[in-house]
């Protein structure tokens, strides 16, 4: 049994040019018929994640973008300094797909006993290309959403919620007990905030603004500390004094925060430590970048001893590791998500735009700004 769908459908692509320019278009595709594990998604909603954006732009200087096209069928270009062509040459000359995640309704499906279960259901999918109308996707990459759900509530049911899931096994695994976030007004970071309260576990945001710390502190967070503020640094070592956090998850990646972070962790620690050392705490401090709102190099002074650590945190890497080692933790993360997608992992967007609409540059302006409380919702089968 399957539902009817058309032949051909449209998805976005983003190409990298010999000649250092980016094209994004929209192309026209045969519907792919789905394996026999898998099953065609009609895609409703998928997020502008920030993940996302990165390989829709790529190096691309956005300041000199210009449409070209029609307005069912747009082209967006712009010039990739020659400098940044450098790190873009594993892509030159592909049409690359975009989209890691979203949500719609199952239309046809494979002949395996788990693929027939799903047709007509709605669904959560990850696994790239999700800026397309019809997408076939494993059954393994998609998460059945409860009834009642609609495609737009359930098309942020990977990403930030299994980052925040992660965040949280990260810090249990390697012996912390608390955590520091950056960024913490965004989806995400309200996702990890509701998840820490549920789980009783400490933690400090940290935001940019007077409004997004007021926000949060409405949200019921406790610890909130503000890096625009002349005390932020005085701020955040009384809460990391409070919670003992000597983990952090920081979404802006360049600039001097996580230095910042890591010598406000020593600070902290070594305030009511019994004696001098001249090495520092001998507690180890980590802070992961999972992001690069801040594309800028990462500074930092060590003042923090030698017990310390910044490396990188990327959910993709963690959940396949974590397949590998124990499938059933990631089932319990997908059916967790799915029971708590309105409450725990409820996402919100302030704009819903077509897959033409990806492609505006007055929608480009304000998305590509990568600002907490803008982010838009993709509606590929949006007129």
């Amino acid at each position: 049994m399957t539902q009817t769908h058309p032949a051909t459908a449209l998805q976005l692509r983003s190409l990298v040019t010999a000649d250092g320019e980016l094209q994004l278009s929209l192309i026209e595709l045969p519907v792919p018929a789905p394996g026999p594990a898998e099953v065609l998604l009609r895609v409703e909603a998928a997020p502008l994640n920030p993940s996302d954006l990165g390989l829709l732009f790529g190096a691309a200087d956005l300041a000199s973008a210009r449409a070209s096209g029609t307005p069912q069928r747009p082209v967006l270009s712009a010039d990739i300094p020659a400098a940044a062509m450098k790190a873009m040459a594993g892509r030159v000359g592909q049409s690359l797909p975009v989209g890691n995640e979203g949500a719609g309704v199952v239309v046809a499906a494979g002949t395996s006993p788990a693929a027939q279960a799903l047709l007509g259901k709605t669904v959560a999918a990850y696994g790239g290309a999700m800026y397309a109308q019809y997408r076939s996707v494993p059954v393994s990459d998609t998460l059945l959403l409860r009834e009642g759900t609609t495609p737009a509530e359930g098309a942020s049911s990977f990403i930030n919620p299994l980052t925040a899931l992660g965040m949280v096994a990260t810090m249990r695994r390697e012996g912390h007990k608390a955590l520091v976030h950056t960024a913490a007004a965004s989806n995400l970071g309200q996702m990890l905030q509701r998840l820490c309260l549920a789980e009783h576990i400490p933690l400090v945001n940290i935001v940019r603004k007077p409004q997004q710390a007021q926000l949060l502190r409405a949200q019921g967070a406790v610890h909130v500390c503000d890096s625009s503020a002349p005390d932020f640094l005085r701020e955040l070592t009384e809460a990391l004094v409070a919670t003992g956090a000597t983990l952090a998850f920081d979404a802006t990646g360049g600039g001097k925060l996580a230095g910042q972070i890591l010598s406000c962790m020593e600070a902290a620690l070594t305030r009511n430590a019994g004696s001098y050392s001249r090495y520092g705490s001998a507690t180890h401090k980590q802070v992961y970048l999972y992001g690069s709102l801040d594309t800028s190099p990462t500074e930092f002074n060590r003042s923090f001893g030698m017990a310390w650590g910044i490396g990188g945190w990327l959910v993709f890497n963690y959940l396949y590791k974590l397949q590998q080692q124990d499938p059933a933790i990631i089932d319990g993360f997908k059916q967790r998500v799915a029971a708590e997608l309105k409450t725990t992992f409820a996402s919100h967007y302030t704009r819903e735009i077509s897959l033409a609409g990806v492609l505006a540059p007055e929608n480009i302006a304000i998305y590509g700004r990568r600002a907490t409380g803008e982010k838009f919702l993709v509606k590929p089968c949006l007129a």
